[in-house]
């Protein structure tokens, strides 16, 4: 038995994912292949539940592209499919497809039509999904399995000594917490906390994903604007401060803290961010 999950989008949103599809995976014992744009299917290494990833780019597929979606999935024998992009093209697809449970917030080919609740981590929103084909979701227990060999080089990479390690991830977009606020708060840190360790990474490019997971565990504390860096630290259980994410769209536990909005973190003041660290 399988199941398919099509989710367009960028890096979070498959990141987002992986606790769906892990859990549809366990709780019915399925096989499981992914349908994303080509440039991230390699993320999904990360999670070794998915047998497959269909390289697809939903935002430019020619009528030939789904066709070949159609043939690539009308072979083996799906009984569900998890359908988070949305169009006509899909639905023509999904129509002539063999996969008896279809489940969608909308559009014709859904056998089954959900609505999604506001106001959760979109990981845990996805629930929505799976409650139709039986599965239930606890998406804040989800960690991911990285190898010794993969931790063993993160911490090689890290700054040496026993104390505390704080990653930095800023995403350097406009709008982000000013360059010179993150070079200086390893001081301000370190001042209140000594022995600390720090390492600043630019932005995760989806070729790294694995290497930023590992780092990401490696570490105490991450803090990051970073949405991909964020991400993985809540997948990991790794504590994180995540700049310019509300609260709604984190998961509620000990560790986790949103703080400031997205494209507004330029007057963000040092002392509410060495706060939320827990030094403040």
């Amino acid at each position: 038995m399988r199941a398919l999950f099509l989710i367009p989008g960028d890096g979070v949103s498959q990141l987002q994912s992986f606790p769906a599809v892990a859990a549809t995976a366990e709780q019915l014992h399925f096989q499981m292949q992914v349908a994303c744009h080509p440039s991230l299917a390699g993320l999904w290494k990360l999670l070794p539940a998915v047998e497959k990833v269909i390289p697809f780019n939903f935002d430019d597929a020619s009528l030939a592209d789904w066709a070949n979606l159609l043939g690539s999935v009308r072979e083996p024998d799906f009984q569900a499919c998890i359908n988070l992009a949305s169009g006509r093209q899909v639905d023509l697809m999904l129509s002539m497809s063999h996969i008896p449970n279809r489940v969608a917030t909308g559009g014709f080919s859904a056998t089954e039509k959900v609505s999604v609740p506001e106001g959760l981590w979109p990981a845990q929103a996805l629930e929505a999904y799976l409650r139709p084909i039986g599965v239930r979701l606890e998406a804040d227990a989800f960690r991911l399995s990285l190898s010794k060999a993969a931790l063993d080089e993160a911490v090689a990479t890290l700054p040496p000594g026993d104390g505390p390690m704080l990653l930095l991830a800023p995403a350097g977009t406009p709008g982000d917490w000013p360059d010179a606020a993150w070079q200086e708060l390893p001081g301000h840190v370190g001042a209140s906390l000594s022995g600390l360790r720090c390492l600043q990474v630019p932005p995760a490019p989806p070729a790294g994903l694995a290497a930023r997971a590992a780092l990401v565990a490696a570490s105490d504390v991450v803090l990051a604007s970073d949405p991909v860096s964020i991400e993985l630290a809540l997948l990991c259980g790794t504590p994180v401060v995540a700049l310019g994410r509300s609260s709604d769209s984190l998961p509620s536990r000990s560790g986790v803290q949103g703080l400031g909005s997205d494209g507004h973190l330029r007057d963000l003041p040092s002392n509410d961010v060495l706060k939320a660290l827990g030094l403040g």
